[in-house]
Protein backbone atom coordinates (compact mmCIF):
# COMPACT_ATOMS: atom_id res chain seq x y z
CA UNK A 1 0.00 0.00 0.00
CA UNK A 2 1.30 3.75 -0.80
CA UNK A 3 0.74 6.53 1.34
CA UNK A 4 1.97 10.23 0.11
CA UNK A 5 2.75 12.66 3.06
CA UNK A 6 4.35 15.91 4.08
CA UNK A 7 7.99 14.96 5.22
CA UNK A 8 8.94 14.73 8.82
CA UNK A 9 11.88 15.06 10.56
CA UNK A 10 12.07 10.97 11.20
CA UNK A 11 12.27 10.84 7.38
CA UNK A 12 15.83 12.45 7.25
CA UNK A 13 18.03 9.10 7.11
CA UNK A 14 15.82 7.73 4.43
CA UNK A 15 16.12 10.62 2.01
CA UNK A 16 20.17 10.88 3.12
CA UNK A 17 20.16 7.60 1.81
CA UNK A 18 18.37 7.78 -1.28
CA UNK A 19 20.39 11.12 -2.18
CA UNK A 20 23.27 9.82 -1.72
CA UNK A 21 22.83 6.99 -3.83
CA UNK A 22 22.76 9.84 -6.89
CA UNK A 23 25.49 11.66 -5.63
CA UNK A 24 27.95 8.44 -5.94
CA UNK A 25 25.95 6.77 -9.11
CA UNK A 26 24.61 9.01 -11.39
CA UNK A 27 24.58 12.33 -12.90
CA UNK A 28 20.55 13.19 -12.17
CA UNK A 29 22.01 15.54 -9.35
CA UNK A 30 25.36 17.59 -9.57
CA UNK A 31 26.41 16.96 -5.98
CA UNK A 32 29.71 15.34 -6.23
CA UNK A 33 30.22 14.48 -2.46
CA UNK A 34 27.82 12.58 0.12
CA UNK A 35 25.78 14.87 2.09
CA UNK A 36 25.65 14.37 6.24
CA UNK A 37 22.56 13.88 7.82
CA UNK A 38 22.76 17.64 9.31
CA UNK A 39 23.07 18.79 5.78
CA UNK A 40 19.65 17.03 4.93
CA UNK A 41 18.69 18.04 8.06
CA UNK A 42 18.77 21.53 7.28
CA UNK A 43 17.60 21.18 4.08
CA UNK A 44 14.67 19.76 4.77
CA UNK A 45 14.13 22.54 7.61
CA UNK A 46 14.72 25.38 5.52
CA UNK A 47 12.61 24.45 2.18
CA UNK A 48 9.52 23.46 4.14
CA UNK A 49 9.65 26.80 5.50
CA UNK A 50 7.95 27.76 1.90
CA UNK A 51 7.45 25.10 -0.07
CA UNK A 52 6.47 21.70 0.07
CA UNK A 53 8.26 18.44 0.61
CA UNK A 54 6.64 15.09 0.55
CA UNK A 55 7.32 11.42 0.66
CA UNK A 56 5.97 8.18 -0.70
CA UNK A 57 5.57 5.48 1.76
CA UNK A 58 4.94 1.86 0.63
CA UNK A 59 4.74 -1.21 3.06
CA UNK A 60 6.22 1.53 5.72
CA UNK A 61 8.96 2.09 3.51
CA UNK A 62 10.46 5.76 2.25
CA UNK A 63 10.95 4.97 -1.35
CA UNK A 64 10.64 8.63 -3.01
CA UNK A 65 10.41 11.92 -2.51
CA UNK A 66 9.44 15.04 -4.06
CA UNK A 67 10.01 18.78 -2.80
CA UNK A 68 9.46 22.07 -4.82
CA UNK A 69 12.64 25.06 -4.40
CA UNK A 70 12.37 28.28 -5.40
CA UNK A 71 13.16 28.74 -9.59
CA UNK A 72 15.20 32.34 -8.89
CA UNK A 73 15.68 34.56 -6.09
CA UNK A 74 13.98 37.76 -7.44
CA UNK A 75 10.05 38.20 -6.52
CA UNK A 76 8.46 38.12 -10.20
CA UNK A 77 9.71 34.32 -10.05
CA UNK A 78 7.29 34.24 -6.84
CA UNK A 79 5.05 32.19 -8.75
CA UNK A 80 7.85 29.99 -10.62
CA UNK A 81 9.42 26.57 -8.48
CA UNK A 82 11.50 24.41 -9.44
CA UNK A 83 10.55 20.52 -8.70
CA UNK A 84 12.67 17.53 -7.75
CA UNK A 85 11.94 14.04 -7.52
CA UNK A 86 14.52 11.14 -6.61
CA UNK A 87 13.23 7.31 -6.14
CA UNK A 88 15.26 4.94 -3.85
CA UNK A 89 16.68 2.11 -6.39
CA UNK A 90 15.12 -1.11 -7.32
CA UNK A 91 11.85 1.29 -7.34
CA UNK A 92 12.45 2.78 -10.84
CA UNK A 93 9.69 1.98 -13.71
CA UNK A 94 6.84 1.28 -11.55
CA UNK A 95 4.99 4.61 -11.74
CA UNK A 96 6.27 5.80 -7.82
CA UNK A 97 7.46 8.88 -9.58
CA UNK A 98 4.70 9.54 -11.55
CA UNK A 99 2.48 9.19 -8.78
CA UNK A 100 4.35 11.16 -6.31
CA UNK A 101 5.24 14.33 -8.96
CA UNK A 102 1.20 14.35 -9.87
CA UNK A 103 1.01 14.43 -6.33
CA UNK A 104 3.31 17.49 -6.13
CA UNK A 105 1.98 19.28 -9.36
CA UNK A 106 -1.64 18.98 -7.68
CA UNK A 107 -0.46 20.58 -4.48
CA UNK A 108 0.89 23.63 -6.06
CA UNK A 109 -1.67 24.23 -8.51
CA UNK A 110 -4.07 24.04 -5.59
CA UNK A 111 -1.67 26.77 -4.04
CA UNK A 112 -1.34 29.31 -6.71
CA UNK A 113 1.54 28.33 -8.09
CA UNK A 114 1.90 28.66 -11.74
CA UNK A 115 4.80 27.40 -13.38
CA UNK A 116 7.05 24.27 -12.16
CA UNK A 117 10.28 23.35 -14.27
CA UNK A 118 12.01 20.05 -14.26
CA UNK A 119 16.13 20.63 -14.51
CA UNK A 120 16.97 16.89 -15.60
CA UNK A 121 20.97 16.25 -16.37
CA UNK A 122 21.27 14.65 -20.08
CA UNK A 123 21.09 11.70 -20.83
CA UNK A 124 18.01 10.81 -18.75
CA UNK A 125 15.21 8.81 -21.08
CA UNK A 126 13.12 8.07 -17.79
CA UNK A 127 12.95 11.68 -16.22
CA UNK A 128 12.39 13.13 -19.58
CA UNK A 129 9.50 9.87 -20.19
CA UNK A 130 7.69 11.38 -16.69
CA UNK A 131 7.82 15.26 -17.08
CA UNK A 132 6.65 14.90 -20.89
CA UNK A 133 3.99 11.88 -19.63
CA UNK A 134 2.95 14.76 -17.30
CA UNK A 135 2.31 17.22 -20.02
CA UNK A 136 5.84 19.50 -19.22
CA UNK A 137 7.49 21.12 -22.24
CA UNK A 138 10.95 21.44 -22.97
CA UNK A 139 11.50 24.51 -23.12
CA UNK A 140 15.56 24.81 -22.79
CA UNK A 141 18.74 23.00 -23.65
CA UNK A 142 22.11 24.33 -22.04
CA UNK A 143 24.73 22.18 -23.55
CA UNK A 144 28.32 21.18 -21.49
CA UNK A 145 26.93 23.23 -18.52
CA UNK A 146 28.10 20.76 -15.71
CA UNK A 147 31.16 18.60 -15.06
CA UNK A 148 30.64 15.28 -13.13
CA UNK A 149 32.60 12.09 -13.16
CA UNK A 150 35.02 13.61 -15.54
CA UNK A 151 32.61 14.73 -18.12
CA UNK A 152 30.53 17.37 -19.61
CA UNK A 153 27.35 17.25 -19.05
CA UNK A 154 24.05 19.02 -20.73
CA UNK A 155 20.48 19.93 -18.95
CA UNK A 156 17.46 19.92 -20.17
CA UNK A 157 14.62 21.89 -18.61
CA UNK A 158 10.63 21.04 -18.99
CA UNK A 159 8.27 23.62 -18.27
CA UNK A 160 4.66 22.77 -16.93
CA UNK A 161 2.30 25.67 -17.02
CA UNK A 162 -0.02 25.27 -13.98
Amino acid sequence: MQIIRKVTPEDTEAILEIYNYYIVNSIATFDEDKKTLEEIKNKITDTIKIYPWFVLMENNELIAFAYAIQWKDKSAYNQSVEGTIYIKTGHEGKGVGTTLYTYLINYLKSNGYHSILGVISLPNDSSIAMHQKLSFEKVAHFKEIGRKFNRQIDVGCWQLIL
